[in-house]
């Protein structure tokens, strides 16, 4: 049977946001699953054009690299997600397969990277390996994209989690849904020693909301942040610069590979 790993993500237009994030996830998909050829998709019409028409790159949406398979005679699909909640993208991408899951031999969906409490644990220990823990007067914070229906819980799982790895100073927060900024810098209220903040996307890239939402001039998180008093560093590192989260999206396709 011709085996297919469809990686589909929402996408980005810059070339370096891309080698440093989207390509290295789909590597990791490649090595865990080597049977299977590697294919991308973005979701986002916007940057399919931009990439297109500014430098002449061609990326494929979901519909069209699946009509390709199915041109190309592949048995035996499995679509992995490169997104991190079960929301808006999450279910857009499953609804985008439905059509096409009838046209093949086998066929299988992914889960996206917080899909479930277990799913949650798994994401904090990722955190505690890649990264460097906060400082006694430090808080660690994550901007996640957020979804009204799924951020909160998802968020506030990894979130405790965290905790009971001894990160009591790492909080997530969501740009759309909860838990909000406010609700986070109540949280930093409740450890009167921090007074340095480092904020961090918890995105599978960190491309136009960690400049603009996070880190940029107005009403961003970066200048309420440092309006209240604390020193915020801004790191510009999405979740697909590190191997370890890497491995989790790797590991939900092997999970779908074996359902």
């Amino acid at each position: 049977m011709k085996k297919a790993l469809l990686a589909v993500s929402f996408g980005t237009s810059r070339p370096d946001t891309l080698e440093k994030s989207i390509a290295p996830v789909e590597a990791a998909l490649a090595q865990a699953l080597p049977e299977r050829q590697v294919f991308r998709a973005f979701t986002s019409g916007v940057i399919r054009r931009r990439l297109e028409q500014r430098d002449g790159v061609y990326i494929d949406s979901l519909s069209g690299v699946l009509e390709r398979l199915d041109e190309a005679g592949y048995d035996d699909v499995l679509v992995q997600p490169v997104c991190i909640l079960n929301g808006g993208e999450y279910d857009g991408i499953a609804a985008g397969t439905m059509p096409w899951a009838g046209r093949f031999c086998r066929f299988a969906l992914g889960r996206p990277l917080l899909a479930s409490a277990e799913d949650c644990r798994a994401a904090a220990g990722a955190v505690v390996r890649e990264l460097e823990a906060p400082a006694e007067d430090e808080a660690l914070v994550f901007m996640g994209h957020g979804s009204e229906r799924f951020a909160s819980p998802a968020y506030a799982f990894t979130e405790r989690a965290l905790h009971d790895l001894g990160w009591e100073r790492a909080f997530l927060g969501a740009m759309e849904g909860r838990p909000t900024l406010d609700e986070v810098m109540d949280c930093l209220r409740a450890h009167p020693r921090i007074r340095r903040v480092r904020l961090q996307p918890f995105m599978v890239t960190a491309g136009r909301h960690a400049e603009k939402e996070m880190a940029g001039e107005g009403d961003s998180w970066r200048t309420r942040l440092t309006g209240a008093g604390y020193q915020v560093e801004c790191v510009f590192r999405g979740l697909g610069e590190y191997p370890a989260f890497r491995a989790l999206f790797a590991g939900h396709a092997r999970a779908a590979e074996r359902s």
